[in-house]
């Protein structure tokens, strides 16, 4: 395995380490996203075993101690597995989550407390600034969140819009239909009155880049588009659920 650095965006990097055992034969990509700020912001830990490589890479780019900011989209080891790894590398650096989930999971799991960071909440890093917007159950998981970068534009979506495969860093191409696939395959997003909404609301942010965790990131390619039409895919399957398939 190694792990690849892409920059998506002004200072926005992508760390991507394929694994082709996990989802053959397309196999899956697990990324991670630093915001390149004077506080800089790691999106996503990795599992614990994937720190080495991930710490490598970062290094390529800036000090791993100098991290000041760590947050993830939801509780799950390949999202924050290695959080204290990281914590421990970075002094510094706390944790940024949602009020939800740092009261089920954060505050017990974190070996530093974490900065609680409420719905909407402006975190300051500087020379960029970074909303936290939760998303409960979107894709899934209760303490779901996304942040959006409002400097770049960049959403950084967690397991929203993944994808198989994902090799290739960054495209303007259609990713719902590979989206759908992927979901499809994994059964991991949580239909409810809410997903669409959420989706679109997130949509009305008019983002430029989209951050995916797993898969692909969206530069160009009308990001806010994408994330309306999948919203009309998940809107259409909880209709069809919920009056029988008729």
């Amino acid at each position: 395995m190694e792990t690849t650095i892409t920059e998506i965006g002004d200072r926005v990097f992508r760390l991507s380490t394929y694994l082709p055992e996990v989802a053959p034969p397309a196999g899956f990509t697990m990324n991670q996203f630093l915001v390149d700020a004077d506080e800089p912001l790691l999106f996503h830990c990795g599992p614990r075993a994937m720190f080495p490589l991930v710490a490598e890479a970062l290094a390529n780019i800036r000090p791993v101690e100098s991290l000041r900011w760590i947050s993830f989209g939801h509780i799950e080891s390949d999202e924050c597995g290695a959080m204290n790894q990281w914590l421990a590398a970075a002094p510094d650096a706390e944790v940024a989550f949602n009020p939800l989930g740092c009261d089920v999971s954060v505050n017990d799991l974190a070996d530093r407390p974490p900065r609680i960071v409420a719905p909407d909440e402006i975190l300051d890093l500087g020379d960029r600034r970074v909303r936290m917007l939760p998303t409960p159950h979107v894709p899934h998981n209760w303490e779901a969140q996304v942040l959006y970068e409002e400097v770049t534009g960049t959403l950084l979506c967690g397991d929203l819009l993944s994808q198989l495969d994902g090799r290739v860093a960054t495209t303007e191409d259609d990713i719902v239909d590979a989206a759908i696939t992927a979901d499809d395959a994994f059964g991991a997003t949580g239909l409810t009155p809410s997903t669409a909404p959420t989706l679109r609301a997130l949509a009305d942010l008019d983002p430029k880049v989209l951050a995916i965790m797993h898969g692909s990131s969206l530069v160009g390619g009308d990001p806010a588009g994408q994330l309306r039409r999948l919203a009309d895919v998940y809107e259409t399957r909880l209709e069809a659920a919920t009056s029988g398939g008729r």
